[in-house]
């Protein structure tokens, strides 16, 4: 019985263990047997009392198969039923059957498309790691327990928190006390606060988390927080980690803006030495060697990719909003952009919840939603990609704009006239098609001069004729082209990168790989959306619209 129960649970081991056991008793009363039974010695050729012996000892083989059939087919009925029932609960196909060997008892199952089987394999659990377990106790003393998840590795998202009972549309899915959580607070109360508080200039709080975190992992284990310190990632893959040869493959905007994060994080720890040398006393190495770039570079990547929003109450020592707060555990939840969950800190219990809208299956990831993010800001801000991200965009940089239109005599004065009505950036491609801003900004450049008393009519949305409607089109098309264009380039050269470099940089070339590939499927779609609704003409239209046409040109 116990054995059948834990086949209908799936615990296979705990019921091998079990039917392992009734073969033991069984081989037991087999040997009683034998023991009982007379032997017989037979020399030479089989006389009348050796046949009659054989006749016996046929006789017992009968009866014993019959007491194996007896005890064991009640059990074998039972086991098919069970395992079947397990087995189609997951995809499986099942068989049940007594072996040829006299004591053996066989349970066989088989998975055709098995999802729950394939799922399985795509994800390890962490929880009995000691670094988790570590993470748990201490939060376990700060008031915090979970029944509801447990940390695993994933192969397509890498860490996260498995469910390990179904979570139901509206269930709490964590709630983490504020005793938990990392804020400002907690380092102006630390014995870092006085050299906060007595320091020169305000802090803002971003430096003041960053300043905390390296102390705290410079401590190691004497550290109160190093259980969380441990369990955080020792890299990134941020643009702040990135490696020259990583930036070149980025498209134009994004590596505008990685550039900029990395000057950044360079500014500030130049900008803070002075105060970094302030803190030797609390140090036991020369400041030099524990506020390194790297350290900092570490620390300034684990507050902005790891923290939620949380507003805080303004203080006199630190300048800025301060919104930030680190979540131990909670902070292990990855991004899906289609789901749904209900984040804050809810002052009545003093816990950081997370509620879920749609809940989750036993056993599968738990996904949260960092916001209706692109994957551009995706890469930028968490370092990762979602596939199939449905708030995807490619960008037209204006500078490839100005490149595709750079025989317009007027460009200048249209792109002036764009930048006053803040119709220069968030241009953008979809899979559906380009963005109404970009379609607006291009049936703009497609007027004369000589029509720019209607310019401002056409970016509020003016028709214009048919003729300058399918010259933005075709432009738009072009641009796509060249955009495409681009990022078969760069996913050519990030192939020869990847057979050069070392594990560091492969995975920050894997996440721009991944960003090339998906703009590479929305372009593609985006120019069969623009070839499917644009009417050919019987001879190219003009790259451009004379200025000499009249005032009625526009509809």
């Amino acid at each position: 019985e116990l054995a059948l129960d834990a086949l209908r649970r799936g615990a296979g081991a705990a019921a091998g263990l079990l039917l392992l056991l009734l073969r033991l008793r069984l081989l037991a009363e087999l040997g009683a047997r034998r023991d009982k039974a007379p032997k017989h010695r037979h020399h030479g050729a089989v006389g009348s009392g050796g046949s009659a012996a054989v006749e016996q000892q046929q006789q017992q083989q009968q009866q014993l198969a019959s007491r194996r059939e007896e005890v064991f087919k009640p059990l074998l009925v039972a086991a098919a039923s069970s395992a079947q029932h397990v087995s189609n609960k997951h995809g499986g196909v099942s068989t049940c059957s007594l072996s040829n060997h006299p004591h053996r008892i066989t349970i066989t199952t088989r998975s055709a498309t098995s999802p729950w089987l394939e799922e399985t394999r795509r994800r390890v659990s962490l929880g009995h790691q000691l670094q988790y377990v570590r993470l748990r106790k201490f939060l376990h003393q700060r008031g915090f327990t979970s029944s509801l998840l447990q940390p695993a590795l994933f192969t397509d998202t890498g860490r996260g928190l498995q469910t390990l009972k179904t979570i139901k549309p509206c269930q709490l899915i964590i709630s983490l006390p504020e005793s938990c959580l990392l804020t400002t607070a907690t380092v102006l109360s630390s014995y870092l606060g006085q050299y906060i508080k007595s320091w020169k200039c305000r802090l803002s709080p971003l430096l003041a988390l960053c300043v905390f975190l390296v102390c705290e992992r410079h401590r190691g284990e004497a550290s109160d927080w190093f259980p969380y310190i441990d369990a955080l990632p020792t890299t990134y893959t941020c643009p702040a980690y990135f490696a020259d040869g990583v930036l070149a493959v980025l498209p134009a905007g994004v590596r505008r803006r990685a550039s900029e994060q990395r000057r950044a994080v360079r500014e500030l720890h130049s900008s803070s030495r002075d105060f970094f040398g302030s803190l030797q006393p609390v140090l036991s190495q020369p400041v030099e060697e524990v506020f390194t770039y790297e350290a900092l570079r570490w620390a300034w990547c684990s507050v902005n990719t790891r923290s939620v929003f949380m507003s805080h109450p303004s203080n006199n020592f630190l300048s800025g909003q301060d919104h930030y707060a680190l979540a131990p555990f909670l902070d292990l939840l990855n991004h899906r952009p289609d789901v749904q969950v209900k984040a804050s800190f809810n002052d009545a219990t003093r816990c950081y919840e997370i509620r879920s809208v749609s809940g989750t299956v036993r056993y599968q990831q738990a996904f949260i939603n960092y916001g209706s993010h692109d994957n551009q800001r995706l890469l930028l801000e968490y370092g990762f990609v979602a596939p199939g991200n449905p708030h995807s965009v490619v960008y037209v940089d204006a500078d490839l704009l100005c490149d595709v239109l750079r025989g317009d005599r007027s460009l200048d004065q249209k792109r002036k006239f764009l930048k006053e009505n803040n119709f220069v950036h968030n241009l953008t491609v979809s899979s559906d098609g380009p963005s109404w801003r970009l379609m607006t900004a291009l049936r703009l450049l497609s007027m004369p001069q000589t029509l720019y008393r209607q310019w401002k009519a056409v970016l509020l949305g003016q028709a214009v004729c048919e003729e300058r409607e399918e010259w933005s089109v075709h432009t738009a098309e072009t641009l796509c082209q060249r955009l495409l264009q681009d990022t078969n380039a760069a996913l050519e050269k990030i192939s020869d990168l990847l057979r050069q470099c070392d594990p560091a940089v492969r995975e920050q070339l894997d996440v721009v790989q991944s960003l090339r590939q998906e703009e590479r499927c929305i372009l593609g779609r985006c120019l069969e959306a623009l070839r499917g609704t644009v009417r050919q003409p019987d001879e190219a239209l003009p790259c451009q619209p004379d200025d000499n046409d009249d005032d009625d040109a526009v509809s």
